[in-house]
């Protein structure tokens, strides 16, 4: 049996990402999203290219997610004790279910990212 393998081509600069509208998780101003959706699995289970514009949020997470950054920086906070960790092009990330904290980006960020 052949099974379909999603693929993206030059994934860092594609320019036709579809407009996702405003960041709900935003604590300031309005930051804008974008992306494109490489595979869709059960549930919230989903992989693919997200980019948003600078600016604070804060994030529960329902699900693991898997960042790889493509393009910009933001710092990574947890509530409570943690540290925060500053994020930039070629860092990578695994935040696990249940982790809550600030995101700050600080310029447009492009990742890709497997929520599972």
């Amino acid at each position: 049996m052949s099974v379909a393998a999603p693929f993206l081509q030059q994934a860092q600069g594609l320019t036709d990402l579809e407009d996702w509208g405003a960041l709900d998780e935003a604590t300031g101003p309005e930051m804008q999203t974008s992306g494109v959706s490489l595979w869709k699995g059960e549930g919230d289970q989903s992989a693919g290219v997200w980019e948003c514009t600078a600016g604070p949020s804060h994030w529960t997470l329902e699900t693991n997610e898997f960042v790889y950054v493509m393009s910009g920086s933001m710092t990574v906070t947890p509530d409570g004790d943690g540290e925060p960790v500053t994020l930039k092009a070629g860092d990578t990330i695994l935040i696990p279910k249940g982790w809550s904290g600030a995101w700050d980006i600080h310029e447009t960020i492009r990742k890709l990212y497997v929520i599972f």
